[in-house]
């Protein structure tokens, strides 16, 4: 197994493509931190106390005669975090550090996500597009395993794109910014308290949270990728729905509770962390479990198409 990853790690390496990609990834950290080094950063508001209070009375205001559970959860953790913020005299819009900018950088996962997706939808599609697939099969190694060996492929080379993500805004933080005083926290919310936590850790947790989109999107490119035999079908679909999924989603939970049932409404678990439910009765176990058995569908499917159907055909 572990040949088969490396092998196939080799080959996503000898093409251009995977440079360029990890360029872009490069150059959009570096990119954005200039920008933000230039036309971004702002003096702190004086005034910050008040604007805090003053947004917490039209939170309550807002909340009157509204009978929804999910905004009301919302409004409950921002009114505390600010009320905390005022009472320890933590501005919002403090100085300004490489932590700070790690935290916009991870804007840029979507773009990640998009360089994953093309990667996962190729790397069954294209065997079979330049007939290589023939010379896989006949080799003394089940069919199983090879799918599984590219899978765990498009895990780590999501990984090492996160990583480079992570790695290249911080030090693109620190260069511009510098590293900050230690003072950044996170405030972080649960079971009515507002607690300060370690702002690098959330972060780094923020990141991987942020991945379980591209994760399933990965996972969902590679399935077609597998069924359909078909890279740009699996590029096309996948992007669609990475870019549209969430805000139909979106839409779709103002009128209508079986929302939750969708993949998209899932993906996004820093809700329970940074947030309030999609749905208001939707819990972080519901959305793991939801996750769990559309990842269980899309290998049933790839592993299904992939180990039973004639290569020749």
């Amino acid at each position: 197994m572990f040949n088969l990853i490396v092998n196939e790690w080799i080959k996503i390496f000898n093409r251009k493509g995977t440079y360029v990609m990890i360029a872009i990834l490069l150059l959009s950290a570096i990119g954005l931190g200039v920008l933000t080094k230039t036309i971004g950063e702002t003096d702190q508001n004086p005034d910050w106390k008040k604007e805090l209070m003053q947004e917490n009375k039209d939170m309550k205001e807002q909340l009157k005669g509204v009978n929804n559970p999910a905004l009301e959860k919302s409004y409950e953790r921002l009114t505390a975090i600010n009320e905390y913020r005022i009472k320890h005299d933590l501005p919002e819009d403090g100085d300004y550090s490489a932590l700070s900018f790690i935290s916009d950088a991870s804007s840029t996962i979507p773009l990640l996500g998009l360089f994953v997706i093309t990667v996962a939808a190729g790397i069954v599609a294209n065997e079979f597009n330049w007939g290589t697939v023939k010379l896989l099969v006949i080799r003394p190694i089940s069919r199983f395993k090879i799918l599984l060996a590219k899978y765990f492929t498009v895990l780590l080379f999501a990984l090492a794109l996160l990583f480079i993500l992570f790695a290249s805004a911080g030090i693109t933080g620190i260069a511009l910014f510098g590293a900050g005083d230690g003072s950044q926290v996170h405030l972080a919310y649960a079971d009515g308290t507002v607690e300060e936590k370690s702002l690098l850790l959330h972060l780094a947790g923020s990141y991987l949270l942020n991945s379980i989109s591209l994760l399933m999107m990965a996972t969902m490119a590679f399935m077609i990728s597998a069924v359909f035999r078909n890279s740009s079908l699996a590029v096309g679909i996948s992007i669609f729905l990475l870019a549209m999924g969430g805000t139909v989603t979106n839409l779709l939970a103002t009128k209508f509770d079986w929302v939750k049932y969708i993949l998209f409404a899932n993906t996004d678990l820093t809700q329970y962390f940074d947030g309030s439910p999609l749905v208001s009765d939707m819990t972080l176990g519901f959305s793991i479990v939801v996750l769990a058995v559309y990842f269980i569908v899309f290998h049933v499917l790839a592993f299904g198409a992939f180990t039973k159907r004639d290569i020749a055909s």
